[in-house]
């Protein structure tokens, strides 16, 4: 197998190691980017390639993809391979890297060219699979909701027992946790008819649906870490920051959209785990840079 040495030539970061009497790939093949096989250009199609596996199909999240042997706790898909090597990839596309999120003196959301990923696996039959990366995350929906309610408890209200409504009587709060459910919101609702507590069963309501991912990947390219110390050189996005779904100034690819990974509790994301298949199931990503729409001229729809 012929690894091209893109990395040495693209960013000095690394060189990858080339076996001179392998084959060369057969013309419009996808070229090996890394000796594992794992990462590899389509150069015809424009678009680079990421053989990873699914880690984890319930819990929030932090990545969607990592390295493997970093994050797989808090990602979906695991790729086997060095994330500088994803980076000169992803340059080989024609992705052109932008700046890391900034969170002081006020926060900027990550730039960088806006990136499409798509999931493509073989299902329980065989039948091939492909799917946007958005699709297989959700908003939060297994986490607390609070919501103040002055004055306390409406006169004669009762909690039933077992239900996922707690009251904070020191702080005069009301909390629900996980998604409400339509019969859960009735029954609630049929408890009493003062408007600030109906109006707060409302309010859990609604913000405990279940939304999509509409946030769109950038390509913010991470960045090389010196140790003052050292010397050494390390890219900080081997630390597992690969694809992510939260906000660090080390991300690779970044969500373009404030999205803190400054405790649990304020993470953004989970995975939706009706979608994902059975982990450890062999997936490839497929990136591509998004086309730009153009302009649209008087009276005429945004084209691509």
């Amino acid at each position: 197998m012929r690894v091209v040495p893109l990395a040495a030539l693209v960013l000095g970061l690394v060189s990858v190691g080339v076996a001179d009497d392998a084959p060369k790939p057969a013309e419009g093949k996808p070229v090996p980017l890394n000796k594992k096989g794992t990462l590899r250009l389509d150069k015809a199609n424009n678009r680079l390639l990421l053989d990873g596996e699914v880690c984890l199909r319930e819990g929030v999240l932090e990545m969607f993809a990592c390295k493997k042997g970093t994050k797989e706790h808090e990602s979906v898909v695991s790729f086997d391979g060095l994330a500088r090597d994803v980076k000169v990839g992803l340059i080989a596309i024609g992705a052109k890297p932008g700046e890391p999120v900034k969170f002081a003196p006020e926060f900027r959301p990550p730039t960088g060219s806006k990136l499409e990923i798509h999931v493509t696996w073989k299902d329980a039959e065989g039948k091939p699979r492909r799917e946007r990366a958005q699709r297989w995350v959700r908003s939060v929906t297994r986490r607390y909701y609070v919501e103040k309610l002055a004055g306390g408890l409406p006169k004669g209200l009762v909690i039933p027992e077992g239900s996922e409504l707690r009251w904070d009587k020191r702080h005069e709060e009301l909390l629900w946790f996980g998604p409400m459910s339509e019969q859960e919101k009735k029954q609630l609702l049929a408890l009493s008819k003062d408007e600030k507590f109906r109006k707060v069963v409302e309010t859990f309501f609604e913000r405990s649906q279940t939304k999509p991912m509409t946030a769109d990947f950038v390509f913010p390219g991470s960045s090389t870490y010196v140790d003052p110390e050292t010397k050494e050189r390390f890219f900080q996005a081997e630390s597992g920051d690969l694809i992510c779904v939260a906000n660090f100034a080390s991300a690779l690819v970044d969500v373009a959209e404030k999205s803190t990974a400054q405790g649990e509790a304020n993470l953004l994301y989970e995975s939706w785990t009706e979608r994902i298949p059975p982990l450890g199931t062999k997936v490839t990503l497929e990136i591509t840079v998004a086309k730009e729409k153009k302009p649209a001229k008087d009276g005429e729809p945004e084209s691509e």
